[in-house]
């Protein structure tokens, strides 16, 4: 991997082949202390903009990909609007995580609770190793989820297993996560890293403007209604039949051969 540009105290960054491995590392629980996020709210700003990164991949360091927000941040709030204001600080860098127009993978290396597992499920894909587990536990501490898990996770899951999670704050194994939807696949400890990059080698050989559209489809399809969704669709569909990528697509596919898409 090439040396790191840009990252923090906190945050791990390298490039390697328009792939951005971004590593949380607050040892030894990769707490989301207010300073590691807006360190990664900084980073992802300058992922946004940096034209060769076309897929990036966040993990956590060590044995934890996460362990959710810092309990001695959250013990310091004593009002109503110091709650709120760490709430929305919390969501508006996972919301730019997830309309990121580059596809983001949460490659999970470890247990993912509370405020981690939100960011995990910012993520476009999450991939997770066999050992690791889920949980909202934020019900435990007189709270609840404030970063966005009580919207995301029964978008992903359903409502009925987002409230028996979220208000139990037990905990769902790897392969328990995969059966209900909340990760794309579940792999051993040793091939996360590889199995990771393997996706993103795949998304990062497609048209960018083709993945920006899916992207852009989706997630503004889940905050309306199918009719407008559908009308989404096709004024991108639309877009996409003028580019050359398109036509490269098509006459890759006649001549049997790989594309070489443009953008």
């Amino acid at each position: 991997m090439s040396s790191p540009k840009y990252g923090g105290k906190f945050i791990e960054l390298s490039i390697e082949g328009g792939i951005a491995f971004l590593i949380l590392d607050n040892p030894p629980l990769n707490l989301l202390s207010s300073i590691l996020l807006s360190e990664l709210k900084d980073t992802i700003e300058k992922l946004k903009s940096n034209s060769k990164v076309r897929v990036i991949i966040i993990m956590g360091k060590g044995k934890f990909f996460g362990a959710g927000a810092d309990i001695k941040e959250l013990s310091a709030i004593k009002t109503k609007r110091e709650g709120e204001k760490f709430a929305r600080a919390g969501q508006d860098i996972l919301n730019l995580i997830e309309s990121l127009e580059k596809p983001v993978i949460a490659a999970i290396n470890g247990p993912c609770i509370g405020g981690s597992n939100e960011l995990a499920m910012a993520c476009h894909l999450r991939i997770a190793s066999e050992e690791t587990w889920f949980s909202q536990p934020e019900i435990s501490l007189g709270i609840i989820p404030g970063f966005g898990g009580t919207q995301r996770l029964p978008r992903l899951v359903g409502k009925a297993r987002a409230m028996e999670t979220i208000l139990t704050g037990g905990r769902i194994a790897s392969l328990d996560a995969f059966a209900i939807g909340l990760v794309n696949k579940v792999v051993k400890g040793n091939e996360l890293i590889k199995e990771a990059k393997a996706l993103a080698e795949i998304i990062g050989s497609k048209g960018m403007a083709a993945v920006k559209a899916c992207l852009d489809a989706v997630n503004s399809g889940m905050d309306t209604s199918f009719k407008k969704g559908l009308d989404k669709e096709a004024k991108l569909f639309g877009m996409l039949c003028e580019t050359e990528d398109k036509e490269e697509g098509i006459t890759a596919f006649v001549e049997k051969r790989v594309p070489r898409f443009k953008v």
